[in-house]
């Protein structure tokens, strides 16, 4: 059951949405850069204006006026098409523009979309949409980003005070079986918004499989710690046994023990007591896949997990509930499908049977990522409830782990 998309009506709400994601946030801490794989949330606030700036101002309003002649230099993000993108690992570096000519930039453009809707000399609603999208992917990687950032700082900073709510037990963990056969994956031609990379929609045949009726959740990797899971090879994949060495890596991202062994979580509400009954976040596939074979299971593949979601309503704990953390949810039948965490699949990330990108500099956008990355399904509790449907694809490298990353159990 896919959500309708974001309509040009509500640019104006994602967009403050943005700039409210940032409160609590110093302009110290928004101009900092803690890896490459990160960028700084000042960053994000001018990237994602550069994005209606360029591909819908520029070419389409007659007379538009930039704002800067030299942001399309420093906030190109990947677009070869469009430019020579600034070293993105270098973003940290950016001092100027200000903070406050960044938000200036973003006003700027904001009044050209809304207040000239009807100057336009094409339709825009295919580009506006596109952009709102991608507005909410960096809303997302605005929390992940910033939670890595902070981690890094020995005080364990939290950016919110925690939400101080009952903690509800998991449901025993259980299968449910499904029959296969031949299924329809990806989304239907004319079915609202999706990316290119989610279509188009092809039969694709299933064995009978069974997935569990939850993901994973802390105190069961737990054991798995205490189980010596990650001192095992013979559990892991070879290039993730090397990294895990490499990296030293004995539990999740943001887990630590405390001066009497108690195992703390490093949050957004900064460090707080594990949540055993929650599910587990920021693994890498390397460790998911490690897991679900020391558990006598399997990661899903993503088309195991579409037919399995197909009925289900897309519902849960996104980052409008203001959890910031995935949480547990009993109940019956199949449960967080969507939101909590993103769940790893075994599936490359790689084209539908007969893809075709995007036309332009949008076809930029998913297709020349086609290598190397795992497909991951369902959102997390830092996904905007707007974004989530069925058919969204979401990909990461194995060994990345700083976005709210988890798993569930599938079986042959």
């Amino acid at each position: 059951m896919s959500e309708p998309a974001p309509s040009p009506c509500q640019y104006p709400d994602i967009r403050r949405q943005t700039v409210a994601l940032t409160d609590g946030l110093s302009a110290e801490d928004m101009v900092a850069q803690s890896m490459p794989d990160a960028s700084p949330i000042k960053w994000h606030l001018a990237h994602t204006t550069w994005f209606f700036e360029q591909f819908i101002l520029k070419p389409l309003l007659p007379g538009y006026r930039q704002f800067h002649p030299q942001f399309n230099a420093l906030f190109n993000s990947y677009y070869q098409g469009h430019g020579r993108p600034f070293l993105r690992a270098h973003r940290g570096l950016l001092t100027r523009p200000s903070l406050q000519q960044v938000l200036d930039y973003r006003a700027h453009v904001d009044q050209a979309m809304t207040q000239t809707a009807d100057r336009f000399s094409v339709p825009i609603d295919f580009w506006q949409t596109l952009g709102l999208h991608h507005e909410m992917q960096h809303q997302e990687l605005m929390l992940t980003d910033s939670l890595h950032l902070l981690w890094h700082n020995p005080l364990r900073p939290a950016w919110r005070a925690p939400r101080h709510q009952a903690k509800a037990k998991a449901t025993p963990l259980s299968y449910h079986r499904f029959e296969g056969g031949l299924v329809d994956i990806g989304q239907p031609e004319n079915e609202g918004f999706g990316f290119d990379c989610e279509r188009p929609r092809h039969p694709y045949h299933l064995q009978p499989y069974r997935l569990a009726n939850r993901p994973i959740n802390n105190g069961e990797w737990l054991t798995f710690i205490q189980d010596g899971g990650y001192q095992q090879a013979t559990l892991w994949l070879s290039d993730g046994w090397a990294l895990a060495q490499q990296q030293h890596w004995q539990a999740p991202l943001y887990w630590e023990q405390d001066a009497d062994g108690q195992w703390q979580q490093f949050t957004l509400a900064g460090l707080q007591p594990l949540d055993l009954e929650a599910p587990v976040s920021h693994i890498s596939y390397f460790e998911a896949d490690a897991y679900a074979r020391w558990a006598g299971g399997r990661l899903p593949t993503e088309q195991e997990w579409e037919h399995a979601a197909q009925d289900q309503p897309i519902k849960g704990n996104f980052v409008e509930s203001g959890n910031g953390l995935p949480q547990a949810s009993p109940g019956k039948g199949m449960q967080q499908l969507f939101g909590d965490v993103w769940e790893w699949t075994q599936s490359p990330y790689v084209a539908y049977p007969g893809f075709r990108p995007t036309a332009g500099i949008a076809g930029e956008y998913n297709g020349k990522f086609m290598s190397g990355q795992y497909v991951l399904r369902g959102g997390s509790c830092a996904t905007p409830k707007a974004q989530m449907r069925l058919s969204y694809r979401n990909f990461f490298y194995p060994h990345q782990r700083w976005q709210f990353s988890g798993m569930r159990l599938a079986k042959d």
